[in-house]
């Protein structure tokens, strides 16, 4: 199966369609991206439909489309929604960086699930200790 991510209104990916690759063969027997289109627009009921391919074994531009993603047509890459207003585009990796990088955990606090979570109002990570949860759910109880 070959996959198609529907371009919406601002380059937004409205829904990613499958075409069987017995459908995308060209006159010679090749695979064509192009005859994979046609079969989308055909199946939608729309000859003007913008549609680019993508790939779930993420082969081809950098990841595998999703509904909401953004296609970067300068880059030829599909962006993941940006996850908070102060995050930036790393343009080397196509992922979205926070403004200070994520403080790493010791060994212990990655055992007992402690993690890192984003604030954007303060534009920083606030540590969640999971040491903590226990104890104050005994005492709910």
């Amino acid at each position: 199966m070959a996959h198609f991510a529907l371009i919406g209104k601002n380059n937004v990916v409205e829904n990613v369609l499958y075409v069987d690759n017995s459908l995308m063969l060209d006159g010679d027997g090749n695979e064509s991206e192009e005859m994979g289109i046609a079969q989308c627009r055909k199946g939608l009921g729309r000859p003007n439909a913008r549609l680019v391919k993508t790939s779930y074994h993420h082969s081809i531009r950098r990841r595998s489309a999703g509904v909401g993603f953004t296609y970067d047509e300068t880059n030829d890459v599909f962006l993941t929604p940006k996850p908070y207003p102060s995050w930036v585009l790393n343009t080397t990796t196509y992922h979205w960086d926070p403004p200070t990088v994520q403080p790493a955990l010791t060994e212990e606090q990655e055992t007992i699930g402690s993690y890192y979570q984003w604030n954007e109002e303060t534009t920083s990570w606030d540590f969640v200790d999971m040491t903590l949860l226990p104890a104050e759910e005994e005492e709910e109880e």
